[in-house]
């Protein structure tokens, strides 16, 4: 493990599927010994930062993605506030998670999630981590929102589709940041929840490019040609974050060396 005094805290950003490239994003942070000391998740990235903070072995995850059919997590609704109830996936979630509360995890972990309401952030820290990650991952028009307490919760990728503001809240002195979201360019959409997911992305990619990434490192690995609403090409999709990663990792490591100056004055010979 890399000796550093540093608390480095992680922002996993939403993007559907292509969000599996978290995995692999975490599986090389791994390698090279970079602790991680808190992890904030939006939407997909609230899912693999869930589970990561409980402790599993991306690797495991990793070739449990590989036997999952996303038909078999769809549970259509006639529509109210979504065409999908998301129980389904949210038993995946709380199975995942082993059912654990945010003061059980290994690491301490959020979930960024929107009150469509009232248009404001929420950063959830208490309670069951499957509930808070099911009301993260509650894309307008798709799942159905979760409510509450007096809040009716959206995906938080409304409000940051990369949550590197609450990972610095949560006590960061180096942010890593990992976007996986739409990056502009065609989409071809075969079907209704296809086009209120591509929607969605336009939506966040049209607000993101007004804001500065405040990250000391940002990972933005290739999917633009990755289909956010299959996992059929999730070893693909993992291996792209691993090999963006592995690229990225001088940076990374420079950074972390960077901040330690920074803060603390330049090491000793």
């Amino acid at each position: 493990m890399l000796d550093t005094p540093l608390r480095i805290g992680l922002a996993l950003g939403g993007g559907a599927f292509r969000g599996l490239a978290h995995i692999g994003v975490l599986e090389v942070l791994e390698e090279n010994g970079v602790p991680i000391h808190m992890v904030a998740g939006t939407s997909m990235g609230a899912v693999v930062g869930g589970i990561y903070c409980t402790g599993m072995r991306m690797g495991l995850l990793e070739k449990y993605c590989y036997t999952l059919d996303e038909k078999n997590l769809i549970d259509m609704v006639i529509p109210h506030m979504g065409l999908i109830a998301g129980d389904r996936i949210e038993l995946l979630i709380k199975t995942l998670t082993g059912d654990r509360t945010f003061d059980q995890l290994k690491i301490p972990f959020a979930a960024v999630a929107t009150d469509i309401e009232k248009g404001e952030q929420v950063v959830l820290r208490e309670g069951k981590v499957y509930e808070a990650v099911r009301a993260s991952i509650s894309i307008p028009g798709v799942f159905r929102p979760v409510r509450r307490q007096d809040r009716l919760l959206v995906d938080g990728g409304v409000v940051a589709r990369v949550p590197t503001d609450a990972a610095r809240d949560m006590g960061a002195d180096l942010v890593i940041s990992v976007d996986v979201g739409y990056h502009g360019g065609q989409n071809k959409c075969a079907s209704m929840v296809d086009v209120l997911m591509q929607s969605f992305a336009v939506m966040e990619w049209c607000a993101i490019r007004e804001r500065v990434n405040t990250s000391d490192v940002n990972i933005v690995p290739n999917l633009a040609h990755i289909n956010m609403a299959s996992v059929a090409q999730a070893e693909e999709t993992i291996e792209i974050g691993r090999a963006e990663a592995r690229r990225r990792m001088p940076e990374v490591l420079e950074a972390i060396h960077r901040k330690e100056a920074e803060l603390y004055g330049p090491a000793q010979e």
